[in-house]
């Protein structure tokens, strides 16, 4: 494959950075590349797919990612960029997840699109190479069926086919990648044969990304984020506690709400009998968590709370930052959605269409920890401060729910999550910077 890629890089003035070349040349049938954000993972990835419609042509490929809005959002875009470097015209089937790869009128392949959300869906199809894409932003034991299904499919008997895998993911901690690429090679050095990986930072793709992609990162990100998503390390995200970042001394606030009124940014988590809020008030140097309600039974039963006791009449404004899945169900058993009760209580409402994802949301807030620029009234907000020293991670590396200091912590973070995001949630194709 290396002498074949080598004339169609000729060929083609197909463009690679050092590491994506060296990637590309890497003889194993299984392959790992591990990088920062925007160093060219989902191109790198694309361009070994398009390699391989090269050399074999009709023999079908498939591309896995954690959702199909990733796939839509960012492979349809990136495959579509890439083919065309490569001479392929490629055709787009959203509604059955496949695209298919021509030059003129010669078909050469399809690559049919998974989520990886729900392993078990993997199934009855075959192909003869793979593209998972975001492997670790899985959980562990899920990744790992996800990697048993994939290699299910590779049905393939055809001389000179590999069969292979490529991965192409940030490292989010001790996850898959780093247990498939690195563990079980030492633990078992012949697996060296079949297992390659490589390791690329974000500064090698500097020449296709904007001048201050990576300075904002560099701001954005704690040293330990930095290593993983600027640098493309596998360090340690989730040891000990979840918000290891807050320190009630260093992170302490004195600011109280001004009972003459002001704005109130209030992050609201939904759960029956169980509901919880935080109440943050905007200074100068950030955020300051001045109040909170916990174990509040329902969604009006917090709006009632709220209205009594910071009322519109007293010139309060309430911005409520929500859990968004409360736009499909309800605290009430009625109808109407828990964000539709707060809308008709005369409440501003943010949020995204989802939430973030747990661990941007737990990012952000660390970052915010750490820049201090959110702060936490621990004598106003006893509750507030005890559920952030004392969320642990469960042993499948999520955020502990059996503790009870979920609630209170996920409702801390919606407004931090949504008004200082942390940019891993820029997940945009850049042309090489995916």
């Amino acid at each position: 494959m290396g002498a074949n890629l080598a004339t169609l890089e000729e060929k083609l003035d197909l463009k690679a950075n050092r590491p994506q070349s060296q990637f590309l040349r890497m003889p194993h049938k299984f392959r790992a590349f591990v990088a920062g954000y925007g160093s060219g993972k989902t191109y790198v990835g694309g361009m070994a797919m398009c390699s391989h419609f090269r050399e074999h042509p009709q023999i079908n490929a498939g591309y896995f990612a954690p959702s199909y809005p990733m796939i839509r959002d960012i492979f349809y875009p990136t495959i579509e960029e890439v083919a065309y470097n490569f001479g392929f015209r490629v055709q787009i089937n959203q509604s059955n997840k496949e695209v298919h790869f021509f030059i003129g009128r010669w078909y050469y392949g399809t690559s049919i699109c998974r989520s990886m959300d729900d392993p078990g869906k993997i199934i009855g199809f075959k192909i003869g190479h793979a593209l998972i894409d975001e492997f670790d932003t899985l959980p562990l034991m899920k990744a790992l069926l996800v990697w048993k299904r994939v290699i299910a499919r590779m049905r393939f008997k055809i001389k000179g086919l590999r069969n292979g895998i490529d991965v192409t993911t940030t490292p989010e901690g001790f996850l898959a990648t780093h247990k498939l690429f690195v563990e079980d090679v030492i633990a078992k050095p012949e697996l060296s044969n079949n297992y390659g990986l490589i390791q690329a930072s974000t500064y090698e793709n500097e020449i296709n990304l904007p001048d201050d992609y990576i300075p904002s990162m560099i701001e954005s990100y704690t040293p330990e984020l930095a290593l993983a998503y600027v640098n493309g390390q596998f360090v340690n995200l989730k040891s000990g506690t979840v918000y290891r970042n807050y320190n009630r001394v260093t992170n302490n606030s004195n600011e109280t709400i001004n009972p003459k009124g002001e704005v109130l940014f209030i992050g609201m988590d939904f759960n029956v009998q169980k509901m919880a809020a935080r109440i943050l008030v905007q200074r100068p140097n950030g955020f300051h968590c001045v109040a909170e309600l916990k174990d509040i039974f329902d969604t009006p039963a917090m709006i009632r709370v709220i209205a009594e006791k910071w009322p519109k009449a007293s010139n309060f404004r309430h911005i409520i930052y929500p859990d968004a899945s409360g736009a499909s169900r309800n605290t009430t058993g009625a109808a109407t959605s828990d964000i539709k009760l707060l809308l008709a209580a005369g409440f501003e409402v943010r949020a995204h269409a989802s939430n973030p994802f747990v661990k941007d949301r737990v990012n952000a807030v660390n970052v915010a920890f750490s820049k201090q620029k959110v702060w936490v009234n621990a004598k106003e907000c006893p509750d507030t401060a005890s559920c952030l020293e004392k969320q642990a991670y469960d042993d499948n590396g999520e955020p502990d729910k059996k503790g009870g200091f979920d609630h209170g912590n996920d409702a801390f973070g919606y407004p931090i999550a949504y008004e200082m995001p942390v940019l891993h949630i820029i997940r945009q194709a850049t042309t090489h910077g995916t």
